[in-house]
């Protein structure tokens, strides 16, 4: 019997790559995207100082996501905090 002569019917439903959920890419995608914006306008030697009360989540959660965001596009950070604030730079790889 060749493979063409019998079909099964699909059980689920198809949809269009472009209307499927990216999981993670879509929570942080906003202020990951603009973060790393920010960063390649950095001058040598300063950070930017983000203010926590405008981050849409944790600073724990947003530093995870700005770390994998900066991995992926082969971008090395480092990050600090206080209080008040989360400070991100550019870093050698070296660092």
């Amino acid at each position: 019997m060749e493979n063409d002569e019998f079909v099964e019917p699909m059980k689920f439903e198809a949809v269009l790559q472009t209307d499927v959920p990216k999981g993670r890419d879509g929570k942080h995608r906003g202020i990951t995207t603009q973060l790393l914006s920010d960063i390649s306008q950095l001058a040598p030697g300063t950070a930017l100082k983000v203010p926590l009360s405008q981050l849409p989540d944790t600073k724990e959660n947003i530093r995870s996501a700005l770390s994998r965001a900066a991995r992926l596009s082969e971008i090395s950070l480092a990050t600090s905090s206080d209080d008040e604030f989360l400070y991100v730079w550019k870093t050698d790889k070296e660092e």
